[in-house]
């Protein structure tokens, strides 16, 4: 999928790649908290922490989203003929501990028809992240919307 340019009819279902990996930080966690402006207790009171399922701070699951999301964008080439149409799914089975080192797999695993439009179809793309153990932290149903290189009839 790193393939400048591609359309919709380019895509081919379970099609893959890989994402480079990166590191949690602490200072992700506080810029998170600062810029959300979630400083809930499980994320920023490791004293709170202590007390909860995991006895550790553990990340924001939509800051994982998001830095997934940046991985991936860092690991393919920009592509005018796509962007967001929206997601059907977000979950974060096991939680991120700064220090845990992040990955994508991202495949695609639907394509149709859009209803109303002619020049575009949708993908629906899998975003599965995980952790240096190989721990699913996030799972992500991403739905692409792809300029055709010929409309439908």
């Amino acid at each position: 999928m790193s393939e400048e340019n591609k359309f919709f009819e380019d895509f081919e279902i379970g099609e893959s790649f890989v994402t480079n990996a990166r590191t949690i930080t602490e200072t992700d966690v506080v810029m998170h908290a600062m810029h959300s402006g979630d400083w809930q207790p499980h994320h920023t009171n490791e004293e709170f922490a202590k007390s909860q399922p995991f006895k550790h701070r553990i990340a924001h699951g939509n800051m994982t989203f998001c830095i997934s999301t940046g991985l991936i964008f860092q690991s393919s080439s920009e592509n005018p003929n796509i962007m967001a149409y929206g997601y059907n799914k977000i979950r974060y089975p096991a939680p991120v501990f700064p220090g845990d080192t992040i990955k994508v797999e991202v495949k695609i695993t639907d394509k149709k028809d859009h209803p109303k439009s002619k020049t575009h179809g949708l993908l629906t793309q899998t975003e599965t992240t995980t952790n240096q153990r190989g721990e699913t932290v996030a799972f992500v149903e991403h739905i692409l919307y792809a300029t055709r290189r010929t409309p439908t009839a």
